[in-house]
């Protein structure tokens, strides 16, 4: 558990936190504990992964005058010349598409429909500064591991594989502050039933938004199959579904789809 101080509080996205030289501000968040240190001269970072099988449900935050003793990962760099002491932290999704498993194999009649409710895990990126703030790192906030998905070893992409599974109801979706909820429609326009078993979520194209309960969505996801599936075409919705309530956006996508790119030529494997 993290250390208890007078200062303990939940931790919050995008929020600017004070230092002073010598303090070090503790976290943990998701399946990890990480720490940031204020000196003279530079930040320090820590980290060390919990149990990949941890689900914590709150963000805790607080301050220590120490380092933690523990044998972290650290990292250090040169303080800017304006960052006051100043630290903040942005959510951002996988920078690889990210591989998706109903909880139990689906099957879309032809001509149906389903939509899944998928929680991913997310990227803790640390800011240094006030007016400008600098990203200088981000931390995985769950282990992350590869996968491959594609119809062969030659076609296809390395994609992150997600430890939680989509699903039909949203209230069977965990709500956590290291989680994104993304919406996803499957449209089986085909004239045969459609077995789900897996499927790439473009997580790279997805920002992130913030509700007034501080609940983490991305814009919904449409999946459109009409021969088979490796023809399948992809968009994304312009806004957050009205399920979210009123949200804020908070960070941007990681890439941007080019104007006029295919994406159905994009997403040729979007199913394994």
């Amino acid at each position: 558990m993290i250390e208890q101080s007078e200062s303990q509080r939940d931790g919050v996205w995008a929020h600017p936190y004070h230092l002073a030289c010598g303090q070090t501000q503790c976290h943990q968040l998701g399946q990890i504990r990480f720490w940031v240190t204020l000196e003279d001269m530079e930040w320090q970072v820590r980290h060390e992964f919990l149990s990949p099988d941890a689900d914590p449900p709150a963000w805790h935050e607080g301050l220590t005058d120490s380092p933690p003793s523990t044998n972290a990962s650290l990292q250090r760099f040169i303080r800017p010349d304006n960052d006051q002491g100043v630290v903040l932290y942005r959510p951002a999704m996988a920078a690889l598409p990210t591989v998706i498993r109903p909880y139990q194999p689906l099957t879309i009649p032809a001509g149906g429909r389903c939509v899944l409710y998928v929680g991913t895990s997310l990227w803790a990126q640390i800011y240094f500064g006030d007016q400008q703030p600098l990203a200088l790192t981000e931390l995985p906030l769950a282990t992350p591991s590869k996968t491959w998905l594609g119809a062969n070893t030659m076609q296809g992409e390395i994609c992150y594989a997600s430890a939680t599974y989509g699903r039909l109801a949203l209230e069977a979706v965990p709500i956590r502050p290291w989680r994104a909820v993304t919406p996803v429609t499957i449209n089986n326009r085909r004239e045969k039933p459609l077995l789900l078993e897996r499927f790439s979520l473009p997580t790279p194209l997805l920002s992130l938004h913030r509700n007034e309960r501080g609940q983490l969505w991305t814009p919904g996801v449409v999946v459109e199959c009409e021969t088979d599936m490796s023809s399948a075409s992809l968009r994304i919705e312009p806004s957050v579904t009205a399920a979210a309530g009123s949200c804020e956006l908070i960070a941007p996508a990681r890439e941007k789809l080019a104007k006029g790119r295919s994406l159905v030529r994009a997403f040729d494997h979007i199913f394994g």
